[in-house]
């Protein structure tokens, strides 16, 4: 693997100098909530060189906006940011700036659960799903494009991916052990199956088709990471997180146990966490990830498209590995201090 390489939510920092000592706090729940749509969702995290701060990047919701029929209120919305100089304290900061082609994004596009990668060049890379419009219901287009940026708030736009259909969403990205870079998404029209492509230069992408061990169960949102000396892929169920681990980042085999499928006891932490991103840092795993809060116990059909149940929040949780597997305790207190270079 290329050393000096930061994905969003995955960094090499292990053998990075570290300006000063930071004191970890323990993360409050939630941990962010966007202050305008209320709909945080699909986070990931990055560092920000020039600000010198960790961005949050995440989908947005328009979940308290009135009079929006049908899933209109999932889109709509650009990336949202928000930062923070230790993971535990988050600061809505604004929406990614991104101009896409009138042919791709539409006259108002939609833009979902990006991947943000920092090539060895200090390239900014993001991989977007982007829909071209708002609609009612789940039928129609998307696609993944790729954007590069500079300083990670202005993005320009290079191309729209060929992959396997025309509706696929949620790329994570990570580089290969022997040189290159292999992309996860989801595959809607293969019952929603998790495909892969890869690519020599983060630009040109080769279809590969389904992913052997990850493919068969049906779940969105992957999220490639290396640490305790393997790789793992966590994929959301919508009853919880799945988990796979790989020796070669080709073939997976899933544990028995998912992850955060049983509801927490904390606020906003009461129902199945989602599209997780992972950030290893210091040795330490931290998991960020989404939960309708609202959704919790028995809905009334009155009720079902209700601002409560369409509002979102952001938590996070330490990860752990035991017996080659991973475990984590949302109701424990996760002390976070995250270490930029």
């Amino acid at each position: 693997m290329k050393s000096f390489v930061f994905r969003g939510a995955f960094a090499l920092l292990a053998a990075l100098a570290v300006a000063g000592p930071l004191v970890a706090a323990p993360a409050p729940k939630p941990l962010f909530r966007d202050p305008v749509f209320d709909g945080a969702a699909d986070p990931v995290v990055a560092w920000n060189p020039a600000a010198r701060k960790w961005w949050m990047f995440y989908t947005n919701r328009r979940a308290n906006q009135p009079g929006l029929s049908g899933v209109a209120w999932v889109h709509g919305c650009r990336i949202g940011i928000a930062e923070s100089a230790d993971g535990a304290s988050w600061t809505y900061v604004g929406t990614a700036e991104i101009e896409l082609p009138p042919e791709i994004g539409g006259t108002e596009p939609t833009h979902w659960a990006p991947d943000v990668i920092t090539a060895p060049d200090g390239t900014h890379h993001m991989y977007l799903t982007v829909v071209p419009g708002i609609f009612e219901n789940w039928q129609h287009p998307r696609r993944i494009v790729h954007l590069t940026s500079t300083d990670l708030r202005r993005w320009r736009y290079h191309s729209a991916l060929t992959l396997s259909s025309d509706r696929v969403i949620d790329a994570a990205v990570h580089p290969l052990p022997s040189g290159g870079w292999r992309m996860w998404y989801n595959n809607e029209r293969d019952r929603k199956s998790i495909y892969y492509a890869d690519s020599p230069d983060l630009f040109e992408w080769t279809d590969r088709g389904k992913a052997a061990g990850v493919g068969e169960r049906p779940g969105e949102g992957p999220y490639v990471f290396r640490w305790k000396d393997a790789c793992w892929m966590i994929v959301d169920l919508w009853r919880g997180l799945g988990v796979y681990r790989s020796d070669d980042l080709a073939t997976w085999t899933a544990q028995p146990n998912d992850l955060l499928g049983v509801p927490g006891q904390g606020p906003d932490d009461g129902v199945n966490g989602g599209h997780a991103g992972v950030v290893v840092n210091d040795g330490r795993a931290f998991l960020f990830y989404f939960t309708h809060p609202g959704r919790a116990g028995t809905i009334s059909p009155q009720d079902k498209d209700s601002p409560e149940l369409r509002r979102s929040s952001i938590l996070v949780v330490e990860l752990l590995e035991r017996d080659g597997q991973l475990v984590c305790d949302r109701d424990a207190v996760t002390d976070i201090a995250l270490k930029g270079p």
